[in-house]
This record gives C-alpha cells, sequence and structure tokens, in this order.
C-alpha cells in the first residue's frame, strides 16, 4: 500500500524508472470520461446486486432452515457454486446469456417471452451482471442460515402465542436477531461489489469481440484500473485510481458502520 501510494504521484510505465509528477495523476481522475463511465457502472452494479443478492440468500437460508431431513446435502448444494472458479462462472454465463443461443433466453421463450441481448445491448449489459453475480449467492446464504440457527426458538413460540402471523414473527423477531449477520454481509457485499473484476473481464474483455460489442457499458472500476496499469502501464495512474477506489469504499463503509449501528441488535449488548 506504501508502494502503491508512492506510485501514485508518479509517471509510471513498468519499463523505464518512476518519475515524480505530484498530483497531476489525481488531478487527471477528475477529467477522465472514462473513469467516471466505470465509476458509474460500478455504483449501478453495486446497487441492483447487493440488495438482490442479500434477499436471495435470506430467502434461501429461510428454506433450508426448515427442512427437516436433508439439510447438509442441500446446504452443500447451495454452496457448491461458490467453489466454481470465476473465470468458469465468467465464460459459463457468457454462453448462457448469449442473446441467439444462450439458454436463459431460451427458457424464457418457453413461457412466450422474447429475451434481450443480454451481452450486447447496453441497457441489458448490467442486469446480466447482476443476474450472474447471484450464482455464488450461497455463501451469504450459508452464513444466514448459521443466523437463523441462533434465533431463540422460545421467541417464536412467544410470539406465535401472543397472535403474531408468519410476516409478524419475521419482521419483530427472526429479522431484530439477525440484524448483526445482516450487517455484516450489507458490508461484505458492498466492497465486494464495488471491486467485482474477474467474471466481468473474462465475459466482456477477455476476447475483442465481446469488448468491442459491449463498449463501455460493462466497464467497472476494477476493469478499467487494470487496463490502465497492465494493458496502458499507466501505473502511478491505476495507483491513483487504487486509491481513489480505497478512500470511496472506506466512506461508505463509514456511513454504514453509522446509520447501521443504531438498527443491529447484539444479544447481551
Amino acid at each position: 500500500m506504501v508502494a502503491s501510494l508512492v506510485l501514485s504521484f508518479t509517471d509510471y510505465d513498468l519499463v523505464r524508472a518512476p518519475r515524480v509528477v505530484g498530483a497531476q495523476n489525481y488531478r487527471d481522475l477528475v477529467t477522465d470520461p472514462r473513469l467516471l463511465t466505470a465509476m458509474r457502472n460500478t455504483v449501478i452494479y453495486t446497487v441492483l446486486h447487493v440488495p438482490l443478492a442479500m434477499l436471495l440468500a435470506l430467502g434461501l437460508a429461510m428454506v433450508l432452515n426448515r427442512l427437516a431431513r436433508g439439510q447438509g446435502f442441500f446446504r452443500t448444494l447451495v454452496y457448491l457454486p461458490v467453489m466454481t472458479p470465476p473465470v468458469a462462472i465468467g465464460a459459463m454465463f457468457l454462453l448462457l446469456l448469449n442473446g441467439r443461443t444462450g439458454l436463459v433466453n431460451e427458457v424464457l421463450s418457453w413461457i412466450g417471452v422474447t429475451g434481450p441481448a443480454w451481452t450486447t445491448d447496453p441497457a441489458w449489459i448490467k442486469p446480466g451482471l447482476v443476474l450472474m453475480s447471484v450464482w455464488t449467492v450461497g455463501g451469504t446464504a450459508v452464513i444466514y442460515l448459521a443466523a437463523l440457527k441462533d434465533v431463540p426458538a422460545q421467541l417464536h413460540e412467544a410470539a406465535t402465542l401472543d397472535g403474531a402471523n408468519a410476516w409478524q414473527r419475521f419482521r419483530n423477531v427472526t429479522l431484530p436477531m439477525i440484524s448483526g449477520t445482516v450487517y455484516f454481509t450489507l458490508i461484505v457485499n458492498t466492497i465486494a461489489s464495488l471491486q467485482s473484476f474477474t467474471e466481468v473481464y473474462t465475459m466482456y474483455f477477455g476476447n475483442a469481440a465481446t469488448a468491442s460489442s459491449s463498449g463501455d457499458a460493462a466497464l467497472l472500476y476494477a476493469v478499467y484500473l487494470f487496463q490502465q496499469a497492465f494493458q496502458f502501464l499507466h501505473m502511478g495512474y491505476a495507483s491513483a485510481m487504487a486509491w481513489l477506489l480505497f478512500l470511496v469504499i472506506l466512506l461508505i463503509t463509514i456511513v454504514q458502520v453509522r446509520v447501521a449501528r443504531r438498527r443491529v441488535y447484539y444479544e447481551g449488548g
């Protein structure tokens, strides 16, 4: 981190020795239109992905928690996609989301829906990335399942005796008791989304055909940082980008900590 901070004040191409340029890289960040595009794409992706991933993971965890038999098997089944290498996920979804021959559009056609061009239409590229991201939602689901198992059964029994229905029990008993876990996954998933790289790079920037068809609609911040560092050899500028991302993540995390702290319940706290 210290080395990248020093490099962020230099012009360095990995071949010649670094040349000090002061704050020029940081001034260039403000006027770089592709950086602003990458930042906007990343924010949109994060806003779409984080709530959806958390809701799906919580739903899966609640289903698993209600299973009387085979819970270990289904828990493993839900978690297995997390073990898939990110490059393989990107390649797989490039095929699944193909607008003409992809399985997703094929399934949609069974119910009379014409699927969009997920990988070429700029309006559908980010929703396609979000759809791909839920493939690994099992990791968050397992965390939620562990939290659900720690909710005391007597609290649900008392709420039921008081006439609470299923939604009221979830809202007033389950959700407060697992709020610490929800808070943790909110922060972790937000940080991970802001740094998304491998799957997106594999899908849209791994070969010239997909890169040209997607334009800048799939250009996330980490992808553009990688391009600046290892494709254009602007290591000083890429270091400045890395520090900007670090500061943005730090600021967002501080806001989340201060806002969510009042709504999180810790037993015995």
